[in-house]
């Protein structure tokens, strides 16, 4: 982790120094990140929702940053369930994951990958970690980000993009310490792969310690950033960044900045952070797990469809299990170990 990197970071376009006349954004608050398991029982460390942010992460519903080190035997995931409403957006910087909907879509998540779901109108899924993993163990570290949809989107046909690591636009910061992987939306002209129906930005910063990066952002953004890994500061005025911790920045100004502290003990020896934010949506958001939607009776309909089958059909096979062949990369039982 993480795995996709630059050979010469210094050969990358820049992200210019912010203009003179430019205004910074300011922290708002920083807000800890609960410690719970999510799916089959994987942790999961979650700075939303909850009371901390309010409405200030809006169009975002939930991060989850699922950091693991397993044990053979040890790894879990997310077995088949629904999804009505909104987008999921997984990103891996380590491991493995593999998925499958009951749209057709899926493919196998490693590390740099992102997977992009847009549930819409309604998909049954399951995010597993792969056969390998599961045998041998290893390291996991990845990212689910929960994207709304307006209200005239909520019932768009589901959809699924696959973006390899190699796809993602890389750039350097003005003083060339920290690399920031564009995920989607624009950063100075630089545009990431995801398509998004909703209008934002998703970026992945690795900065060396003592570096700095200051991103040009939509003023009428919301804007947050999450450190993955590592200790920093976040904003011009250098509001305390701690591992876990998310800082979400007030409205206004130009531009939003993250300082890696001097010393960082993480096995990549950077700060790592992920950086997004977007356009708010404005609307009401009825919730009920897996379903979000814009009013009570949405939800109740979305339940109503789900137990009817409404919203596609487990695929043969697939049923009830914990782990996914990787046809990439097969899990092979070792000679002698005395398993039949």
């Amino acid at each position: 982790m993480p795995a996709v990197t630059a050979p010469d970071i210094l050969a990358l376009p820049r992200i210019g120094a912010p203009a003179l006349e430019s205004r910074p954004r300011t922290v708002a608050k920083t807000v800890d990140s609960m410690r719970t398991l999510e799916g089959g029982g994987f942790p999961v460390r979650r700075p939303f929702p909850g009371a901390g942010l309010a409405d200030g992460a809006d169009p975002f519903l939930l991060l989850d940053h699922m950091v693991a080190a397993y044990e053979p035997h040890e790894a879990k995931g997310a077995p088949w369930h629904p999804h009505r409403g909104f987008e999921t957006v997984t990103y891996l910087m380590d491991g493995t994951f593999v998925h499958t909907d009951s749209n057709g879509g899926g493919g196998v998540i490693r590390g740099g990958d992102t997977q992009w779901m847009t549930a819409g109108a309604g998909i049954l899924h399951d995010e597993l970690p792969s056969e390998k993993l599961v045998m041998t163990g290893g390291v996991f570290d990845g990212v689910q980000l929960w994207v709304n949809l307006p209200k005239s989107a909520k019932w768009n046909p589901p959809r699924y993009q696959d973006i390899q690591g190699r796809g993602l636009k890389l750039v350097a910061s003005a003083d060339g310490g920290a690399l920031a992987r564009i995920i989607a939306g624009d950063v100075v002209g630089h545009a990431g792969p995801g398509r998004t129906h909703t209008d934002i930005t998703l970026v992945h910063a690795s900065l060396a310690p003592g570096s700095q990066v200051r991103i040009p952002w939509q003023q009428s953004y919301s804007a947050m950033a999450f450190a993955l890994h590592g200790d920093g500061t976040a904003g011009d005025e250098r509001r305390p960044l701690r591992e876990s911790q998310l800082a979400l920045f007030g409205s206004g100004g130009d531009y939003i900045t993250v300082t890696a502290g001097p010393d960082q003990h993480h096995t990549t020896g950077q700060m790592e952070v992920l950086l997004f934010g977007g356009e708010p949506i404005g609307e009401p958001v009825a919730r009920y797990g897996p379903f979000v939607m814009n009013t009570k009776a949405e939800i109740v309909g979305a339940v109503e469809d789900f137990q009817a089958g409404r919203m596609g059909q487990v695929p043969a096979g697939t049923e009830g299990r914990q782990y996914a062949p990787d046809p990439e990369d097969p899990w092979e039982e070792p000679e002698g170990s005395g398993q039949v």
